[in-house]
């Protein structure tokens, strides 16, 4: 069996998607390959194609049907699909119809589809590998947002938290992501310039991401939307709490009752969380302690083991 990935952002994007497509291929070898866009040279002998994007994965979408109908197609729905482009783009609409397995990437994903749609939906939690967690110093409470600079990751939320923070030293946020809106870079270096705890660090390899999530005494996720942040499951499996925006996206990766959300684009409540966790953070039941401790219970739905199993399942009912 030969089965082909669809994913609209490749390595050079450093995103979400790719990590999705990377490690699907990953799980799912040998016989797998990414492609932008579909059919390519190899594409007779496909057998399964799972597409990440409705809408920007859409041409390949509507060139595999043509040629094979529903038979093997899944489309895997991100948070732009999920929580805007589903409700108003024809083609979005129109890939949800084609396929015939849709996936989200957590639990409350199925929500923003119809019950119509419903029924041929599942969520398959992205993973990732276990870290230990590690001791971090009382001293200062260190925080670090990973997101690229663009609208639908929300960071006016940080830069107009950190004035707020200000007076805080011991407090120091570190900002990892992209320069792809001009505006919000611009906001970034000015933030920098008046906020001396605030670094932006531009784009960095994965790897490296993923060590000063680690290390971090707190991640700050201000998204607007989201079909499942690779880096909530990142920090939760380093043993790293997490301070979220709350929408769909985040309340379906984290769980209705975790007590680290803010409301969306709520600078003050950003703050005061992480104020709140820099006051309790030496007490024994202190905020970021009781964070962590939620956090942990989340660690079964992103162990790898459980996307692999989920995604084997998902190929074997689509190549029958």
């Amino acid at each position: 069996m030969q089965l082909v990935i669809v994913s609209p952002a490749l390595a050079d994007a450093n995103n979400g998607n790719w990590q999705t497509a990377r490690r699907w291929q990953r799980m799912l070898a040998p016989a797998v390959r990414i492609v932008k866009q579909w059919p390519d040279a190899l594409a007779d002998k496909d057998d399964v194609m799972l597409a990440l994007h409705a809408r920007r994965s859409w041409p390949s979408i509507a060139a595999w049907y043509e040629a094979r109908g529903n038979r093997g197609l899944a489309v895997v729905l991100t948070g732009t699909d999920l929580y805007r482009d589903i409700r108003a783009d024809a083609s979005a609409k129109e890939s949800l119809r084609l396929a015939r397995r849709l996936i989200v990437l957590q639990e409350r994903g199925l929500l923003a589809l119809s019950e119509a749609l419903r029924g041929k939906a599942s969520v398959i939690y992205p993973s990732a590998t276990a870290r230990r967690t590690l001791t971090k110093s009382p001293r200062l409470l260190r925080a670090v947002m990973v997101g690229h600079l663009r609208e639908e990751k929300s960071p006016d939320t940080l830069f107009a938290a950190m004035p707020l923070l200000a007076g805080h030293p011991d407090i120091r946020i570190d900002h990892i992501g992209a320069a792809l809106d001009s505006g919000l870079e611009t906001q970034a270096q000015a933030t920098m310039t008046d906020c001396p705890n605030y670094r932006w660090l531009g784009s960095l390899p994965h790897q490296t991401t993923r060590n000063r999530i680690q290390r971090a005494h707190v991640l700050i996720h201000c998204s607007r939307m989201e079909g499942g942040a690779h880096v909530l499951m990142e920090a939760v499996m380093s043993g790293t709490p997490v301070l979220a925006s709350r929408v769909d996206g985040n309340l379906g990766m984290l769980g209705e009752d975790y007590a680290g959300y803010f409301p969306w684009g709520d600078a003050r409540g950003l703050a005061d969380l992480v104020l709140a966790c820099r006051a309790t953070q030496n007490e024994p039941n202190g905020l970021l302690l009781h964070l962590a401790e939620q956090a942990s219970l989340r660690t079964q739905f992103f162990a790898p083991e459980t996307e692999r199993a989920a995604l084997r399942r998902l190929v074997d009912e689509l190549s029958r």
